[in-house]
């Protein structure tokens, strides 16, 4: 199973954190957000990792090489910083099969094998872990609609008036499909090209995408405070 990581972004709200590192290595309970990330995969089973990388690149290729934990790690730059779907067509040169995508800024203590096991099973097209948030919290995020199978039918980047409070969490699993959709998709009112309208591209064209119900939890570390709520519940633990 081959992962992608997305560690191109600054981190602009992290300041002062990101003023001499890149998101993905800032620090929560001692060591880097990316080190996390990469255990994470490690222990679903993940044999391969390409990084999308982008500010301060050389920060992270100098730290991690070309393996971690002797699984080897391949990476792919995005110049300019237009959005996942963008992100993600960069690493569509070193992906053969299904694959796990993650979002390098995430701190996961959660069922994320559950999610793999989804697509390894054949019952999917894709899988996403998602997770119920006060509604007053998800315009933050990507909001999923679901029917009653279970199975996601609308994502909505971002929005003002949220159709529900059920979002994606950072951790998914797709089949090569998905960069065809990438590549069709166009920028959007933020000027950038959307993973979410990338997921309803798929899905308006058959594909089926499970939405697994997180069990454990995860921090979004976009805020100096969430940094410091996720070293307190990893410090409880």
């Amino acid at each position: 199973m081959q992962a992608v990581v997305l560690a191109a972004g600054k981190g602009t709200r992290l300041e002062p954190l990101t003023d001499d590192k890149p998101k993905p290595l800032v620090e929560v309970d001692g060591k880097p957000i990316l080190k996390d990330v990469f255990d994470n995969l490690i222990d679903v089973g993940v044999d391969e990792i390409v990084v999308i990388v982008g500010y301060m690149k050389e920060k992270i290729i100098e730290k991690y090489a070309d393996e971690y934990r002797g699984v080897p790690i391949t990476y792919a730059h995005q110049r300019e910083q237009k959005g996942l779907a963008h992100a993600l067509l960069q690493a569509e040169p070193h992906i053969d099969d299904e694959f796990v995508l993650m979002l390098g800024d995430n701190i996961f203590r959660a069922n994320l094998g559950d999610v793999v096991n989804r697509l390894r099973e054949d019952r999917s097209d894709a899988a996403f872990l998602v997770e119920e948030v006060p509604l007053e919290e998800a315009s933050r995020y990507g909001v999923c609609d679901t029917n009653g199978y279970g199975e996601i039918v609308r994502v909505v980047e971002k929005p003002d008036n949220p159709p529900s409070n059920l979002v994606m969490t950072g951790f998914y699993t797709f089949t090569p499909a998905i960069f065809h959709a990438c590549h069709l998709v166009q920028p959007s009112d933020r000027g950038e090209y959307e993973l979410s309208d990338a997921v309803n591209l798929l899905i308006q064209s058959g594909r089926t995408i499970d939405a697994i119900p997180i069990d454990g939890w995860r921090m979004d570390i976009g805020y100096p405070e969430d940094r410091e709520e996720a070293e307190g519940r990893l410090q409880d633990e």
